[in-house]
């Protein structure tokens, strides 16, 4: 079930047919579904929100229904544990000391002549926060999003979450929620939600950035949406690749294969190794571990489409394969890891070690775990701080300085063919009757 592939070439072709697993046929039609959504929404804000509610979720909700109650959120913690209540704190102090130390400083640069430059950061003013939900809770979402909303002083965050049949909300979405300082919730989901986010309804205002994950629907409404909104990624079904010598252990590395394969059928589980013997053992602890597994089939379908083991000559080679594919989750299972790091140039996040699986980072080592995923680590960064932030630019120039520079000014402007660029410059420096 788990294939094994030697051959550079071979390898290559595989990796590049994994990445582009989400190019789904249907996608235009989806497009074309959530097109309609957003217009709806845009146009008839709660009524359109409550109708597509009852048709995608089959939930018959009203207006006053969509906001989640003070008393609700009170309730939730009483039916979490302790156990997990200490985790969710756990999780939230870590998450939000490493965010802390990525906070944008704003800074000035004094030059001769009185000229300042310098850059003003300054975070938006309303966030909305997109947590899957449903048939499944996620509090560590909650945790990735909020927290560097918060720390980069977002003033007003929001988050859409869809309900459960009962139309309740995960009680341990909602301790989440409150531990970090939102109480902002909304039992809405689907493209309506994002739709609701971006333009605003009747009872949810919009917002100025979205982030959070979703299904095919969502990731679809945020790109139509980007450009109204900022986003924070187009995020796609989660991925990792190992690269493991002959320390690793198999069962060890099955287990954080089949931990990616567990989220979705579309999910990609990869393993790049040096040693054959590794390889082999890999596979059967794949198969004895998926025997008894809680999301057998679909965790089974993932590791039939999008699993493979892929035999290296060299840990350099395994890192140029790496680098091609650009993983999300990217764990270095060898015994000097450090000193193959500086090959690694594409990866959303890099685990470091035997001893350190990629949960580590999902839950609490504090590192965002919403990371770019299909390739885009070529270009894009994990969710943090700066998500929720802009800068302006700072410029002043004395008199001094703008006649210094007034000429090349009015060269530039002039072979741009925009006068009024020059004259703005030269009447400042010469006066209006030259």
């Amino acid at each position: 079930m788990l294939r094994i592939i030697t051959g550079r070439g071979s390898a290559q072709a595989e990796l590049a047919r994994i990445c582009e697993r989400t190019n789904d046929k249907e996608v235009v039609h989806k497009e074309a579904t959530v097109r309609e959504v957003l217009q709806a929404v845009q146009r008839q804000g709660d009524r359109a929100l409550l109708h597509y509610t009852a048709e995608f979720d089959r939930l018959s909700l009203s207006s006053d229904q969509l906001r989640v109650s003070g008393a609700e959120l009170d309730a939730a913690y009483q039916q979490v544990s302790k156990e997990l209540l200490d985790a969710i704190r756990l999780a939230r102090q870590k998450i939000e000391a490493f965010h802390r130390q990525r906070v944008p400083k704003s800074w000035v640069h004094f030059e001769g002549d009185e000229v300042v430059l310098g850059q003003r950061y300054n975070p938006v003013d309303r966030a909305g926060l997109y947590v899957p939900g449903g048939r499944a809770a996620y509090p560590s979402t909650v945790l990735m999003n909020a927290i560097p909303a918060k720390v980069a002083g977002v003033p007003g965050i929001c988050i859409c979450t869809p309900p459960g049949s009962d139309k309740s909300i995960s009680p341990a979405v909602l301790v989440a929620a409150v531990e970090v300082g939102v109480e902002e919730i909304y039992r809405v989901g689907g493209a309506q939600a994002i739709a609701a986010m971006a333009y605003g309804t009747e009872t949810i205002p919009k917002v100025d950035v979205i982030s959070g994950p979703g299904n095919i629907y969502v990731t679809l409404a945020k790109k139509l949406v980007y450009g109204t909104v900022g986003i924070d990624s187009l995020a796609g079904p989660s991925e990792v690749l190992i690269i493991a010598d002959s320390t690793a252990n198999p069962v060890h590395v099955a287990a954080d294969m089949l931990a990616q394969a567990e989220h979705d059928p579309m999910a990609a589980a990869i393993l790049i190794t040096t040693d054959e013997y590794l390889a082999g053992k890999v596979v059967e602890a794949v198969a004895v571990q998926l025997e008894d597994h809680p999301r057998r089939t679909l965790t089974e379908k993932a590791i039939a489409n999008y699993g493979v083991v892929i035999i290296a000559d060299s840990l350099e080679i395994a890192a140029e394969l790496s680098n091609s594919f650009a993983p999300e989750h990217l764990e270095l299972e060898v015994t000097q890891p450090w000193d193959l790091l500086p090959l690694i140039r594409h990866a959303g996040a890099i685990f470091l070690g035997n001893s350190t699986p990629e949960a580590v980072g999902d839950y609490l080592a504090g590192p965002n775990h919403t990371l770019p995923t299909s390739g885009t680590a070529r270009y894009a960064s994990p969710l943090g701080v700066e998500t929720f932030m802009k800068h302006s630019s700072i410029i002043q120039y004395s008199p001094t300085a703008l006649g210094q520079v007034a000429g090349a000014i009015d060269v530039l402007a002039k072979a741009e063919g925009l006068p009024s660029h020059a004259d703005s410059v030269r009447w400042r420096v010469y006066g209006q009757d030259v």
